[in-house]
């Protein structure tokens, strides 16, 4: 057996049932239940000659993971992401280059030599479509983009009845833009190389693969995980996917593996457990959950904090001018991460572009899409064919508010206190990612 690092401190029964388990399993972990600690014995656990995986959801995770399972003196266990694996097997091996932030819709149109065939701005809501439908065939699990109807992803009337109408359009380019891809006539994107670490059915060397957080897994990748003939370990926490969003699957569900549960939070007491109990309990009839009872055993804190939490960068810039506004006596507030970050857009473009589109300043509009519209009408013509939130959030907050907004950003960063004195917020901002990270 590799040593163990834990010392004296004490393992519930839960934790000892699953550093003794055999086969493959399926552990179902709720927030603060010593879900790390409790992986990391049960790599000590095995024998020292066993080759372990551990995949790691992020690059932060993974570098506290590497230093925890050093500290416990596992050399025989590799950390890695889903991203990082893919890398190495992918990207080096064919010499790719890789576009960190993907394509813009505008690049798109280029790259495809796209056009509207006469209806305003059909190019932009074509490029746009055909970006999501390429990230959708890239996280799933499937080996053609034929394979998915990506109307299903499609929740708007209006947006519906575009793709209807240019499907055959949509879908062609998808697939264009992916061979470009594969040709390495275009750089890849880091969708792209996972989707074909996948579908080149790769045997990866292990004994033992641990899946962290795999609640919010591709499909893609829980197919490369599930077809190992390693002794698998998935675990995650059925309520709290964030990232369905992004095509992720409930891997739990979906790894008929026999199950333990990790049901003891250490974070928080048994009035917060008692609460947490309660509202998965609700969920339950609204959608049959099947929630765990979850006992609190933390000593909680006695600091009164208040947050709010959004899913995205410009959703939660709408609330922060909604509470300043309705609040004018604030003196502080803190927001997670680069407070210039929450005013633009995943694909660059600016609230202050759409500010000066809504002023009719042509000339001071840096990003090509925003900068394509006439007038604020018909970028709100463009969101309505395409389910662009962010951009929808940005017009709510500019027909809101009008040239108001830079006052506004300029009180936020004013009222935000630096890390030093977080503790002075009367709110705290962050996404749920961030909130995550900082948890």
């Amino acid at each position: 057996m590799a040593k163990s690092g834990r010392g004296k401190q004490q393992l519930t029964d839960q934790q000892t049932a699953i550093i003794h388990s055999k086969g493959d399993l399926r552990i179902n972990a709720v927030a603060g239940s010593g879900k790390t600690t409790t992986i990391i014995e049960y790599a000590a656990s095995r024998p020292s000659n066993a080759r372990i995986l551990y995949l790691a959801f992020n690059k932060s995770v993974k570098l506290e993971a590497t230093r925890k399972f050093a500290e416990y003196g596992l050399t025989n266990t590799k950390v890695e992401t889903a991203h990082s694996l893919a890398y190495k097997h992918i990207v080096f091996k064919h010499n790719y280059k890789v576009k960190a932030q993907g394509y813009k819709n505008s690049e798109i149109c280029q790259l495809l030599s796209i056009r509207g065939n006469g209806e305003k701005h059909a190019e932009f809501v074509i490029a746009n479509h055909i970006s999501k439908f390429v990230a959708y065939f890239c996280n799933s699990d499937k080996a053609k983009v034929q394979d998915l109807n990506y109307l299903d992803t499609i929740v708007d009337p209006n947006a519906r009845s575009f793709v209807r109408s240019f499907y055959k359009l949509i879908e062609d380019g998808t697939r264009l833009l992916l061979a470009k891809t594969d040709r390495n006539e275009i750089e890849i994107t880091h969708d792209f190389y996972l989707k074909k670490f996948q579908l080149s059915n790769p045997a990866l060397p292990y004994d033992y693969i641990l899946f962290d957080e795999a609640q919010d897994a591709s499909a893609a990748m829980l197919d490369v995980f599930m077809k190992q003939k390693a002794t698998k370990v998935i675990v995650g926490d059925t309520h709290q996917q964030i990232y369905a969003w992004r095509h992720a699957v409930n891997s739990l569900d979906k790894a008929n593996y026999h199950t333990l549960q990790l049901s003891t939070s250490f974070r928080f007491t048994q009035d917060i457990a008692n609460l947490a109990t309660a509202v998965l309990t609700w969920k339950d009839h609204l959608f049959d959950c099947k929630p765990v009872a979850i006992t609190g055993k933390g000593t909680g804190k006695n600091e009164l904090v208040k947050a709010t939490i959004a899913r995205t960068n410009l959703g939660l810039l709408l609330k922060a001018i909604d509470f300043i506004t309705d609040n004018p006596k604030v003196k502080h507030i803190y927001f997670e991460g680069n407070i210039s970050s929450y005013t633009y857009a995943d694909d660059g473009a600016s609230l202050y572009d759409v500010l000066s589109l809504y002023n009719g300043n042509r000339d001071r509009i840096r990003d090509e899409l925003v900068g394509s519209m006439n007038d604020i009408d018909e970028l709100e013509e463009y969101v309505e064919k395409t389910e662009d939130h962010q951009l929808a959030t940005m017009i709510e907050i500019v027909r809101e508010y009008g040239n108001e907004v830079h006052g506004i950003i300029k009180s936020l960063k004013e009222l935000h206190t630096g890390d030093e004195n977080r503790s002075k917020a009367e709110m705290i901002f962050s996404t749920v990612h961030r909130s995550i990270c900082a948890a």
